[in-house]
């Protein structure tokens, strides 16, 4: 097998065949058609056979989109669909070699559906987490096997974002790691590896610059704007800081503000009292139709 962009000297890793994805939301459909577009069979479990459907339905909706531009033959797109199995019952999962969970933002929800998986998944199965947020380490120690959990960090939209962040835990055994680098160049991702910490590498760096933006406009230093303009002409950022928060959406960037100041302690990644406003009030960026810019209209 591939190295996966590791160093040398990296064990082999699992062999991965078959696939499973625990999720019906958006962030599991993209990673579902991610797998299944570099010709892995994937089975799509959700909490009801209704809800795996429809998620499936959301595929071959963006799969058509696809046609439509010309990235995928209508055969590409038939291939890719048939290897989608929409299941509603996690037992489907018992002989999958990987499991991606990508279930909701929340840290009770994601222990109760490792501890399952635990029961079902046969031995040495790798289990992985979507979290963005969250620690890798406690959706493992739900489980009796943490040395095969690891995270897969996605990035919305899964299938057009070339990133994936391997986060490893103090557990995850090393040929664990191999095999999700060498997944990640597989079906085409670029995978960096890093420690279990609070936003990993990105959302690290980038929330206590979105969260200082939001400082300086509440302090009436510039304009949002002006801001927006001076970081996409000044450091060639393909969004400004306020943009990027709008897509984001402010509920969702809030609580990983949280999250970082709640790990790391510095008085300086506490949230912006005006982002916390803007939240109470219901204006959470583009999704609402208002945030820190109003998109109603447009």
């Amino acid at each position: 097998p591939g190295t996966g962009g590791a160093a040398a000297g990296r064990p082999a890793g699992r062999e991965v065949r078959s696939i499973g994805v625990c999720g019906s939301g958006t962030m599991a459909t993209g990673i579902v058609e991610v797998f299944a577009k570099a010709g892995y069979g994937v089975l799509l479990a959700a909490r009801s056979q209704e809800k795996a459907d429809r998620a499936k339905a959301q595929l071959a909706k963006s799969l058509e989109r696809s046609v439509a531009k010309g990235r995928l033959t209508e055969e590409q797109r038939d291939a890719a669909l048939a290897l989608v199995t929409p299941t509603g019952a996690y037992t489907d999962l018992a002989e999958a070699d990987l499991v991606v969970e990508a279930v909701a933002e929340d840290l009770a929800v994601k222990r109760e559906l490792f501890a399952t998986l635990d029961k079902i998944c046969r031995p040495g199965a790798v289990l992985a987490t979507t979290t963005s947020s969250l620690p890798v380490i406690s959706c493992a120690a739900a489980t009796s096997r943490p040395q095969d959990v690891i995270g897969m960090h996605f990035f919305n939209p899964a299938p057009a974002m070339k990133l994936v962040e391997v986060v490893s835990t103090v557990l995850t055994a090393p040929d664990v790691t191999a095999t999700v680098l060498d997944l990640c160049t597989k079906v085409r991702k670029h995978p960096v590896e890093c420690g279990d910490r609070a936003g990993f590498i990105v959302n690290a760096l980038l929330f206590p610059y979105l969260n200082d933006a939001v400082r300086m406009l509440q302090e009436h230093y510039a304009t949002v704007d002006d801001i927006d303009t001076a970081m996409k002409l000044g450091c060639g950022y393909p969004m400004g800081p306020f943009e990027l928060l709008d897509v984001v959406g402010l509920d969702v960037s809030l609580t990983i503000e949280q999250v970082l100041h709640q790990e790391f302690r510095e008085p300086g990644l506490a949230a912006a009292p005006l982002l916390e406003h803007l939240v109470a009030a219901g204006c959470l960026g583009r999704k609402t139709g208002r945030g820190f810019r109003d998109h109603a209209r447009r």
